[in-house]
């Protein structure tokens, strides 16, 4: 559906992406991950044709993307991490502005994404929340039913409910063999709804993995308060650690985890999802 040979990009002297392959299945969601400036952005904009790749190759449906490629658009929908649109229109006119664009009428397909994701189209653009304001660009992503969906850090600004709405939405579109390229930075949401994941630091391509295989390494941040700490860092590696509190990354069975700390005195203990940032650095050096 997607395939990216050899992709880089510079502006100027400052690497954005350098010397990516991506190729992306028929009907799978494909999370694209890495910390903010990593280069997810600068990929999508190259695909999308909004920004000149330095060099490589873009393909969509095994055909290679020039700068005159214009129609392949019509069977993408693009989400981008900020949403620019008409500020005087209001959210039905804007719609229907987007649905002139295409050939077979949208509307009834939009009308079914608007009661889905609750959103009041008689409200102005400039009125709108930043959680409506991506409802809004969640619509005309998906309205035309393209055989392609690029989303960038979709999810951002929406609430927790809605995030569940918008991955029930994502599932609804993989079941009917829509491919989608989905970038975040959020490790959770990945692990969620994705097939598969590439891992991109410093503008490089550094891993694409299974996500059932990523799910198995189980990564946890484990936050211990206690006043044994200088006898509890003895057992385990650390992340930081000061008077009365150790951080460490922690994969093995939760039996054993327990049966470790229950040799010491804990006041407090917090187990959370590791950052992206947090796995870079330890398990992607």
């Amino acid at each position: 559906m997607l395939k990216i040979n050899n992709l880089t990009k510079y502006y100027k002297d400052v690497l954005g992406v350098e010397e990516l392959d991506l190729e992306l299945k028929k009907g799978e969601i494909f999370g694209f991950i890495g910390p903010n400036g990593s280069g997810k952005s600068t990929t999508i904009r190259c695909v999308m044709n909004l920004i000149s790749k330095t060099s490589g190759e873009i393909y969509f449906n095994d055909n290679l993307l020039t700068n005159k490629s214009i129609d392949y658009k019509n069977n993408i929908g693009y989400l981008p991490s900020e949403i620019n649109l008409y500020d005087d229109l209001t959210v039905k006119q804007m719609i229907e502005y987007s649905n002139s664009f295409y050939e077979k009428d949208c509307l009834k397909r939009a009308d079914y994404l608007i009661k889905k994701l609750d959103l009041d189209t008689r409200k102005k653009i400039d009125e709108l929340s930043l959680g409506n304001s991506k409802k809004l660009g969640i619509v005309l992503a998906l309205m035309h039913e393209p055989q392609l969906l690029i989303l960038d850090e979709a999810s951002s600004g929406l609430d927790p409910l809605m995030q569940e709405v918008f991955y029930e939405l994502l599932l609804e579109e993989k079941a009917k063999g829509t491919t989608i390229f989905f970038s975040s930075h959020v490790l959770s949401e990945i692990k969620k709804v994705c097939d598969r994941v590439g891992i991109i630091k410093n503008g490089r391509l550094i891993k694409i993995e299974d996500i059932k295989e990523m799910s198995k390494n189980n990564f946890q941040i484990i936050t211990v308060v206690s006043n044994e700490i200088d006898k509890i860092s003895k057992d385990i590696l650390f992340i930081s650690k000061t008077e009365d509190t150790i951080k460490f990354i922690y994969k093995e069975d939760a039996n054993k985890l327990i049966k470790m700390l229950g040799k010491y005195n804990i006041s407090k203990l917090t187990i959370e999802e590791p950052s992206i940032e947090e796995i870079f650095m330890h398990f992607y050096k």
